[in-house]
């Protein structure tokens, strides 16, 4: 049984990046073992914490290590990825040289209210996964825009076309990630 970490860029209650998130994680195998990981009582990442780190580093770093793959979801913020996002990608990945992101397979979907999808965030966090040395799948690319007009008040996608394209994306990487032995 092959475990997904689920990594949401968007701490805002009901946001659309959880609906995305959700919606891909529907068309993972019944038996996946899914996990949503908390990114937002992370402190700010500090080298100075290397030698002692504070509890929420440690226990998320376990986290993140214990999972198979991932399936980012990141909103469009500035033009980048969310802070809190991008902290939670240096938390995991330091001390230098203990970089628990490496090797484990990335699915990354952006999500925008305004038609671009959040194009650009998809590819900052490409980039920085690329650093993590995490493959990521390339194929469909999947920009969310005029999420508002796709989701319910709750940030659910509601739009069945977006629903079924979504879950077939999931599919996808569950054939891409097994090429990784998870």
């Amino acid at each position: 049984m092959t475990k997904y970490g689920v990594v949401v860029g968007s701490i805002r209650e009901h946001s659309f990046s959880k609906g995305v998130a959700d919606a891909l994680v529907a068309g993972l195998p019944e038996d996946a073992e899914v996990s949503y990981l908390s990114i937002s009582d992370l402190p700010l990442y500090s080298q100075d914490y290397d030698a002692d780190s504070p509890a929420e580093y440690t226990k998320f770093r376990a986290e993140v290590a214990a999972q198979d793959a991932f399936i980012f979801v990141t909103p469009e913020h500035n033009r980048s990825i969310s802070a809190a996002l991008k902290n939670a990608l240096d938390v995991a990945s330091r001390p230098w040289g203990e970089n628990v992101w490496a090797g484990k397979p990335a699915l990354v979907a952006s999500q925008s209210i305004s038609g671009i999808s959040g194009v650009l965030a998809h590819h900052v966090l490409r980039q920085s996964l690329v650093f993590l040395d995490m493959p990521t799948m390339q194929q469909p690319e999947l920009y969310i825009g005029n999420v508002q007009n796709l989701s319910d008040e709750e940030g659910h996608i509601i739009n069945t076309d977006t629903q079924e394209f979504l879950a077939s994306a999931a599919k996808q990487f569950v054939t891409f990630a097994k090429k990784f032995n998870v």
